[in-house]
């Protein structure tokens, strides 16, 4: 993990765990999430707290589970188990441990990442006194019960910010009923090496197109059955087409079973988990994302910023990213529309071309992690000056 480095002479402020004792460092983020699974809200936790500037922060990270396969480079994160449920005993006890380990660390930023750090860091923070308190809303809402909805949106009141990657998922928020100047959009961030020309991870083969989705096998919401289905539908018509999907879980062997159901197992091939998505969009033609939901989409931000074109269900803040000629959208749930957006690409390679130049560009202008954030580092060190304990000391 990338270390951050203490910066004196850069805030000052009265030490939290004193309340009255004068400090002079740079000022001390912890940062938290679930566990370090491969999905796409870790995935911009790991590389939002890389990438913070080390003079700047002292960053500080905790999770629930310190277990899942980017919890690689990282060494004794400390975990707050919560013991299977948000409410009993044991929950409030991790809660109480965390406060002691915020004033511990001196923290004067903490920045729940995810739902369940919502629940479990903002009540901690505020019993602990931390100056500045975020949460995250990374997702439009509709995959949490009602119940869960309501008692997150009861903790976003405690926060100084919620930060939400898209205008979907504020706008959720919003129509709950919190103020609006609660809310801060930071989209996701993309690396640089996602723009890099890279070796294709499947070697091209000259007159065959391949059409890929990039998406855990985890819900049946991510829709990869409609996906199959359009692809048994398309080879009837394409005799060179291949369709790749790659990702793990749970549902993997229901969807082998269905491409034999189907009679294309010749055509479809399953990669498993990956790390080298930047290498599997350079053997790709076409990516999609059939999801029912969706608030910022990591797997379309890569694909535009390798220039593949995106075909993605009308929803959440897909249009965001997608509108504009930089995509092609479909209804939800319209298998239909799905099948007759891909055809009318495969058949014109220039539209094909002219769609991910659009989105490369775009996506080179817009969501470049540094870009990405500096917008964070801007919006903590605009709470910190909002706040009576601390304000920033300008060389």
């Amino acid at each position: 993990m990338r270390q951050v480095a203490q910066c004196a002479d850069h805030w000052t402020g009265v030490d939290s765990r004193s309340g009255n004792a004068p400090l002079t460092q740079s000022p001390s983020v912890f940062v938290m999430i679930d566990s370090f699974r491969t999905g796409g809200t870790e995935r911009q936790f790991v590389t939002l707290v890389r990438s913070l500037d080390p003079t700047a922060f002292q960053v500080h990270l905790g999770c629930l589970q310190a277990t899942g396969g980017f919890y690689e480079g990282f060494s004794c994160v400390p975990e707050f188990r919560l013991g299977g449920s948000l409410y009993k005993l044991r929950s409030w006890k991790a809660r109480w441990l965390l406060s002691r380990h915020l004033r511990e660390c001196g923290a004067a930023i903490a920045h729940a990442f995810d739902f369940y750090t919502n629940l479990t860091l903002i009540p901690a923070a505020r019993i602990a006194r931390v100056p500045v308190v975020f949460g995250s809303h990374r997702q439009v809402g509709d995959l949490l019960t009602a119940g869960q909805f309501q008692a997150q949106a009861l903790v976003f009141r405690w926060c100084n910010k919620v930060i939400c990657n898209s205008r979907a998922a504020a706008s959720k928020l919003l129509a709950c009923g919190l103020d609006e100047r609660k809310i801060a959009i930071i989209g996701n961030g993309i690396e640089e090496t996602a723009f890099a020309r890279t070796q294709p991870a499947l070697p091209r083969v000259s007159g065959v197109l391949r059409i890929g989705m990039i998406a855990r096998m985890n819900a049946r919401y991510k829709n990869h059955e409609m996906f199959l289905r359009a692809a048994a539908w398309l080879c009837q018509r394409f005799s060179e087409l291949k369709f790749l999907l790659v990702g793990e879980g749970p549902l993997r062997l229901e969807l082998e079973q269905l491409v034999e159901a189907l009679r294309i197992k010749d055509r479809v091939q399953f990669l498993g988990e990956r790390f080298d998505i930047t290498a599997i969009l350079a053997s790709l033609d076409m990516v999609v994302i059939p999801s029912a939901s969706e608030s910022m989409s990591n797997v379309a931000l890569e694909s535009m910023a390798a220039g593949v074109p995106v075909v993605a269900t009308n929803v959440g803040g897909n249009p965001e990213l997608l509108s504009d000629d930089r995509g092609v959208l479909f209804p939800a749930g319209n298998e239909t529309a799905l099948c007759l957006s891909l055809e009318r690409l495969l058949r014109d390679e220039g539209l094909r071309s002219w769609i991910g130049g659009r989105a490369r560009r775009f996506a080179e202008a817009n969501f470049k992690t540094k870009y990405i954030v500096k917008q964070y580092e801007e919006l903590y060190f605009e709470e910190l000056q909002r706040g009576t304990r601390w304000s920033r000391k300008y060389a």
